[in-house]
């Protein structure tokens, strides 16, 4: 009996000591997104099934992008999403992906004649985005010489429906719930796709990203990734 309440003790102690996992996101809808202080999104509800089928403690917390960016990658158990998947980004992190595949798009004021019939004559414009979001990774890349980067996507939609840019980036889902919730905005130019997902610490262990992978896995085979894309108004992935 006491060699099975010592095993009981270890059992106990190490569940109250395992780590919390902190995903981190930022307000990007319908993605991830805070409303009357509850944070949701298509993202975040692959996320938060994801955690409960593992039973891993974890926490959600929305931050700027470019701050969440720094803290996953000096932080170990911390994980960023919806994150795109890029050369520059790639040995960075450890990756769980796809939360969803999408093309980028550059998108304009409606009416604004902005059409750029290419990204070569797209650098003539003033492009807004996020700082650190991969799309400014892109925009500086390929050598576009007016570039706006804002904290987040709100200030660059407000920026671009205010006549301050010409053109901002964000995914074709994103914009296409824009547009369908009445957002003045139209597609200017289609640009490459992407994988997104999380972007985990070099230093979150191997097995746990390989447990994150598996549950993403069975959320796209059962067909609820589908669903939750769905919900939000979003074309499946597939």
């Amino acid at each position: 009996m006491r060699h099975m309440a010592f095993a009981l003790a270890l059992l106990f102690s190490g569940t109250a000591n395992a780590e919390t996992l902190k995903l981190l996101t930022e307000e990007y809808p319908p993605y991830n997104f805070s409303k009357n202080g509850v944070i949701s999104g298509a993202a975040v509800e692959q996320a938060e099934r994801m955690m409960q089928a593992l039973g891993t403690p974890y926490s959600l917390e929305i931050l700027p992008w470019a701050r969440a960016l720094s803290l996953t990658e000096n932080q170990p158990w911390t994980c960023l999403f919806t994150t795109g998947h890029d050369d520059e980004r790639d040995k960075r992190f450890k990756w769980v992906e796809p939360l969803l595949i999408d093309r980028m798009v550059m998108v304009r004021k409606t009416g604004s004649g902005v059409n750029p019939a290419n990204a070569e004559e797209a650098k003539r414009f003033t492009v807004g985005t996020q700082r650190d979001d991969f799309s400014a990774n892109y925009l500086h890349k390929n050598a576009f010489p007016k570039v706006d980067l804002a904290a987040d996507m709100e200030t660059t939609v407000k920026k671009l429906l205010s006549g301050r840019i010409d053109l901002m980036m964000t995914s074709e889902k994103t914009f296409e719930m824009m547009r369908d919730q009445g957002a003045a905005l139209e597609s200017a130019l289609v640009l490459e796709g992407k994988f997104y997902g999380f972007a985990c610490n070099l230093d979150l262990p191997d097995s746990m990203v390989t447990a994150m992978q598996a549950q993403l896995d069975k959320l796209i085979a059962d067909g609820t990734q589908d669903q939750i894309f769905i919900k939000y108004g979003l074309r499946p992935n597939r």
